[in-house]
């Protein structure tokens, strides 16, 4: 199931609203298990009760088992937007019926509508096939069973082990590469590849985090320890390699937008940070301006790395500086000087001989 950036994003906070450890989902695990079937509409209360046909008021406090009786009754149940109380229940939704939907069943259909005609998160219980589906804001999703969410988010950790190798595996080449001043488009393009297919599962991993709440922690705890700042370091490369330095978060996003076959294109990539495509147009040499390699000086700020790279404009002409010229920089002075000298010149020999062992 293929979802935009913007939808992603939307579909992960809602997922966190109905996840495993959250009182509502325990509510809605009993209307599963009791195989009743229920419609509930969060949030959007205003809106959603134009479209409200019979039922009673009720406006008392959420519990989940209060959702759990009130849905053995046939009609929709309206919550408030923070899920604190339960405001109407027993009600016959009425939604404009020429709205597009590509459910079969009543109740799942009239979910759909409503969600697209007013702003309210809607949930559709099946009675027979013991799923829960979502409706908000153009999206659909069913929720999955827990063992099933597990066993693809652990499948999915172990594509991303094998990805963040591979990916530095890249870096370090490009690292070796830019201080022999080496370095042709081909190589920066393979490393943010890379990052993206490292991103974008990490991202699906969000997603199986969300939806299993308090059943997520380890894999939390494993996504954060295998992506570190990988999407730093990505960003740092652009800054690094763009033709226009004033469209950095246009190239984070368009690299984003790429689709799975365009991704694999390399040339795409290259297009996406400012080059015109040619017949070998990824075997021009490039030169880093030292963003990324400057920022792993410690206690370098980026203010003083952006004056740095600023002055020198180049990473070979900053490593080609003295002490004296780096002091000169505004906010850098000896000791940073000093620093930045003997850094870099560390992180060279480190990386020329991890290339060559």
């Amino acid at each position: 199931m293929q979802f935009s950036r913007r939808e992603e994003k939307e579909l992960i906070k809602t997922l966190a609203r109905v996840a495993p450890g959250t009182e509502f989902r325990e509510g809605l695990e009993h209307i599963v298990s009791a195989r009743t079937g229920a419609l509930i509409v969060i949030g959007d209360t205003e809106e959603a009760e134009t479209l409200c046909n019979g039922g009673f008021e009720l406006t008392v406090e959420f519990s989940a088992q209060r959702l759990f009786e009130l849905a053995k009754m046939d009609g929709a149940i309206l919550l408030d937007a923070d899920l604190s109380h339960i405001i109407r229940a027993n009600v016959h939704l009425v939604p404009d019926p020429t709205l597009p939907t590509s459910e079969t069943g009543m109740r799942h259909r009239t979910a759909e509508r409503v969600a697209r005609q007013t702003q309210a998160l809607v949930i559709s219980i099946s009675q027979k096939r013991d799923l829960i589906s979502i409706y908000y804001d153009g999206i659909k999703y069913a929720l999955q069973d827990i063992r099933v969410l597990l066993a693809k988010a652990n499948q999915a950790l172990q594509t991303l082990e094998k990805y963040k190798l591979r990916l530095d595996e890249v870096l370090a080449n490009l690292s070796a590469l830019e201080f022999e001043d080496l370095v042709t488009l081909l190589d920066v393009v393979t490393v943010l590849q890379r990052s993206e297919m490292v991103g974008r599962v990490s991202r699906e991993i969000e997603r199986y985090i969300s939806e299993l709440g308090t059943e997520g922690r380890l894999i939390r705890m494993q996504l954060d320890e295998l992506v570190g700042n990988t999407e730093e370091q990505a960003s740092m490369i652009i800054k690094d390699y763009t033709t226009n330095l004033r469209k950095i978060s246009g190239v984070k996003e368009s690299l984003v937008d790429l689709t799975s076959e365009e991704l694999l294109d390399l040339s795409e990539i290259g297009v996406v940070l400012g080059y015109k495509e040619t017949v070998d147009f990824l075997e021009q040499p490039l030169h880093s301006r030292g963003y990324r390699l400057l920022s792993k000086i410690p206690r370098l700020p980026s203010s003083v790395i952006d004056k740095i790279v600023n002055k020198f404009r180049d990473l070979q002409s900053i490593m080609g500086a003295s002490i004296e010229g780096l002091d000169a920089v505004e906010g850098v002075g000896e000791i940073r000087a000093k620093a930045i000298k003997h850094g870099l010149q560390r992180l060279k020999e480190y990386n020329i001989l991890e290339r060559y062992i």
